[in-house]
């Protein structure tokens, strides 16, 4: 008969017959060092009298070097209040515990758990240590390997969540089916709609419900086939909601050591609904007004309609295809390549204001749209572009007049040098400063003159070549 298991509290010694004699000295010292892996004798005030120390290791990190120094000097900041109170309550009458403290060890510090007790009335202390680096390790590794699972935890979490919004999402009609039973397990709403079915419905039905009758016999033997290999053709059947016929493809897969399969409908009438359309669409694109150019990722065009030919100035579209787009579109080295590092970056760019250089030197003013799109396992770029130099303006630049305003100037960028561009800026702040003194002074140019910190004549001359002179009524 089993025994009951008795409570953990601790206990002592009880039988006084059999209790050890007295110890010498020797063998006192002997057996306190023996428990610990490190001893250290101290006085009442807790400097270090005498160390033994039987773990090997510790001695490379100094404890023997400690004798005559303050026991709690030994220890780091944060394990200072700690030793206060083990060398405070070592007298005490209750039972003395355990304390982990770190000493401040050279190497790093080393943790340590220590028992502190008086050593009769000799006004001696003891205290007796135990190695916690060990455990301090399997602590650490515990708890790396704590942080380990769950990240593990949430990358799982984080792939179930994305293969639920992909399943759910897709509008593919997708279906998980046991191998064994030939149950459905997952149904996505897709599969419920080409069905006909309330959410939820399929989920436990046997799969050859979903065909009609004189089908179900090549679907059972259909998917036997996708259990044994991944390469077979797709069946077409009926399905037995509407009738309507259905191509299904298959996979088979393991999840937790049970085969599943993974069952894909594609209705019959949906494989190919897009290309029926494909000669008009090409023909609208052909006599669009808007220019319309396709090109690879190296900016080579592959072809174009009639009026981007008209546009660039060039005699067919065999000279176009073949040449890079850059030969014609944008101010050099600027505008291209901002439009292709946004299309990379955000897959479509819209209205971006450029220029187009023919071929015999005519340059028109263009708005460019662009998207990207797959073509042969790679991507190619389609743009269209609008002319909008006809568009009314409210001041029309001419290159050989003079700006009129900030924004006319920037449009100057590629059509001039920079230094030219500086000398027109510098010319634009001088007549509008010229306007504001004679505004603020009505007109009066000596007045002008002063506010502006030049010399009458100096004005006059900047008024003729401003061609200002007909805004002031005359000399004051």
């Amino acid at each position: 008969m089993n025994k009951p298991i008795a409570s953990s509290a601790a206990t002592v010694f009880t039988k006084t017959d059999v209790l050890p004699g007295t110890l010498s000295a020797r063998a006192a010292a002997a057996l306190l060092a023996a428990v610990g892996d490190v001893s250290f004798i101290l006085s009442a005030d807790g400097t270090v009298l005498d160390v033994a120390v039987s773990q090997g290791d510790l001695a490379n990190h100094g404890f023997a070097e400690w004798i005559g120094e303050p026991w709690i000097e030994t220890m780091t900041i944060e394990s200072r209040p700690k030793v206060a109170e083990m060398l405070a309550g070592a007298n005490a009458t209750e039972a003395p515990r355990w304390r982990q403290v770190n000493h401040a060890a050279a190497g790093g510090d080393v943790p340590v758990r220590y028992l502190v007790l008086a050593l009769g009335e000799a006004d001696r202390l003891i205290a007796i240590g135990r190695d916690m680096r060990g455990a301090a390790a399997v602590q650490q590794r515990l708890l790396q390997t704590q942080q380990s699972l769950e990240r593990d935890y949430i990358r799982l979490r984080q792939a179930e969540t994305r293969y639920r919004l992909l399943f759910d999402m897709t509008s593919d009609a997708m279906l998980i089916v046991d191998a064994d039973t030939r149950r459905i397990r997952e149904a996505n709403p897709a599969a419920h709609r080409l069905l006909d079915s309330v959410e939820g419905d399929l989920v436990g039905a046997g799969i050859g419900t979903i065909v009609q009758q004189q089908d179900r016999d090549d679907l059972v033997a259909y998917l036997g086939a996708a259990e044994a290999a991944d390469d077979v053709a797709p069946i077409t059947v009926r399905l037995g909601a509407r009738g309507a016929e259905a191509k299904i493809t298959t996979r088979l897969f393991r999840q937790a050591r049970q085969p599943l399969l993974i069952v894909r409908l594609e209705p019959a009438e949906a494989v190919a609904p897009g290309h029926r359309y494909d000669a008009t669409l090409t023909d609208v694109i052909e006599r669009m007004p808007d220019s319309f150019v396709l090109v690879d990722r190296d900016l080579v065009v592959l072809t174009a309609n009639a009026a981007f030919v008209e546009l660039t100035e060039m005699p067919s579209i065999e000279r176009v295809t073949g040449a890079r787009l850059g030969l014609w579109l944008g101010r050099p080295g600027i505008d291209l390549e901002l439009i292709v590092a946004q299309l990379r970056e955000h897959g479509s760019v819209r209205n971006v204001a450029t220029i187009l250089r023919g071929t015999a030197g005519a340059q028109a003013e263009i708005e460019v749209s662009g998207v990207v799109a797959p073509m042969n396992g790679g991507d190619c770029y389609g743009f269209t572009l609008r002319h909008v130099g006809r568009r009314l303006r409210p001041t029309p630049l001419v290159l050989n007049d003079a700006p009129r305003s900030v924004e006319q100037l920037t449009e100057l960028v590629g059509r001039m040098s920079l230094k030219e561009i500086v000398r027109e800026s510098t010319d634009l702040i001088e007549r509008l400063c010229i306007e504001a003194a004679l505004t603020y002074t009505s007109d009066n140019r000596a007045s002008a003159a002063e506010v502006l910190g030049v010399s009458r004549q100096s004005l006059y001359s900047k008024l003729h070549r401003h061609g200002l002179g007909n805004l002031v009524s005359g000399d004051n």
